[in-house]
C-alpha cells in the first residue's frame, strides 16, 4: 500500500500539483501517511535572507557540485514550481550568479539542481563579461547578497568554434572580437588548431573562462574586493554535453 501510495504521490508532483494523495482503504491513515510522504519528495520552499546570510562561498560551490550528481544521476529534486515562483515574488536570495552561454543544451538552473529564486543567471553567447554583465553580477554580489561567481564554458560551443573561424557577419564580428583572446591565450596548443578538433575548441572554451575571469577582477574593483576579502568566490567551470558534468577550470 505505501509503494502505492509513493508512486501516486510521485506522479501529482511532477504534475505540479500541491494536493496530498488518498486511498480508498483506510482513508485518513493513507492520508497522513501520504502527506509525510509528498513532503519529503517535493520541495516548495524558496531561500530566505537569514539562509542567505548563513552561507559561505565554500558552501554554494559544494552545493553546486552536489547539485550537478544529482543531475547527473537523475536524481534531481523536485518542486512545485508554481508554489516556488509565488513565494518568491516578495524578494529575492539567490546564492550565486551564473554566467553562461546561450546555448539550449545548457539549462543552467537544471544542471546544479537548483530551485526558482536560488540563482542568478547571465547568459551570452561566448560568456564573456561587458559591462552590462558585469553591473548584473555587482547587483548580484554587493545588493542581493550572492556568495559565488561562476563562469560556465561548454562543449561544442558554437561562439567558440565561430571566434576559431574568425566569423565575419553582421553583430556576431563584434561578439568573436570579445572571444578572440582565447585564441592568442591557446597559442602553445601542438594538435590541429581548427574548428573542427574537439580538443582545440575545448582549450580555447577553457582559456576563454581564465580570460573572462581576469576580466571580471580588471574591471570591477567592486568584486575584486569582495573576493579578496572572502566574501564571494570567482570559480570557472567547463560543462561537457556528453556527460553532464562540470570540470573546474584552473
Amino acid at each position: 500500500m505505501k509503494n502505492q501510495i509513493l508512486n501516486l504521490c510521485l506522479g501529482i508532483s511532477f504534475l505540479g500539483f500541491a494536493g496530498s494523495c488518498t486511498t480508498t482503504n483506510n482513508a485518513a491513515t493513507n492520508a497522513d501517511d501520504s502527506k509525510v510522504i509528498l513532503s519529503k519528495i517535493v520541495n516548495n520552499s524558496v531561500f530566505t535572507k537569514a539562509e542567505q546570510d548563513k552561507l559561505t562561498p565554500e558552501a554554494v560551490l559544494a552545493d553546486f557540485k552536489a547539485g550537478n550528481a544529482r543531475f547527473r544521476s537523475n536524481n534531481i529534486t523536485v518542486r512545485n514550481h508554481q508554489q516556488q515562483t509565488r513565494k518568491s515574488a516578495p524578494g529575492q536570495y539567490p546564492k550565486a550568479f551564473v554566467l553562461g552561454c546561450v546555448d539550449s543544451r545548457v539549462p543552467i538552473e537544471d544542471i546544479f539542481d537548483q530551485g526558482i529564486g536560488d540563482i542568478f543567471v547571465g547568459r551570452v553567447a561566448g560568456n564573456f563579461a561587458n559591462e552590462d554583465q558585469l553591473g548584473s553580477m555587482e547587483f548580484a554580489c554587493k545588493v542581493a547578497g550572492a556568495k559565488l561567481i561562476m563562469v560556465m564554458a561548454h562543449q561544442h560551443c558554437g561562439a567558440v568554434k565561430a571566434t576559431i573561424d574568425d566569423v565575419k557577419l553582421g553583430n556576431i564580428t563584434s561578439l568573436v572580437n570579445q572571444i578572440k583572446p582565447a585564441i592568442g591565450m591557446s597559442a602553445a596548443f601542438a594538435g590541429q588548431k581548427n574548428s573542427s578538433n574537439e580538443a582545440y575548441v575545448k582549450e580555447v572554451a577553457e582559456n576563454n573562462v581564465r580570460h573572462t575571469i581576469d576580466q571580471i577582477r580588471k574591471n570591477s574593483p567592486i568584486l575584486k574586493e569582495m573576493e579578496d576579502k572572502g566574501e564571494i568566490k570567482i570559480v570557472g567551470v567547463f560543462y561537457t554535453l556528453t556527460k553532464g558534468e562540470m570540470i573546474f577550470v584552473e
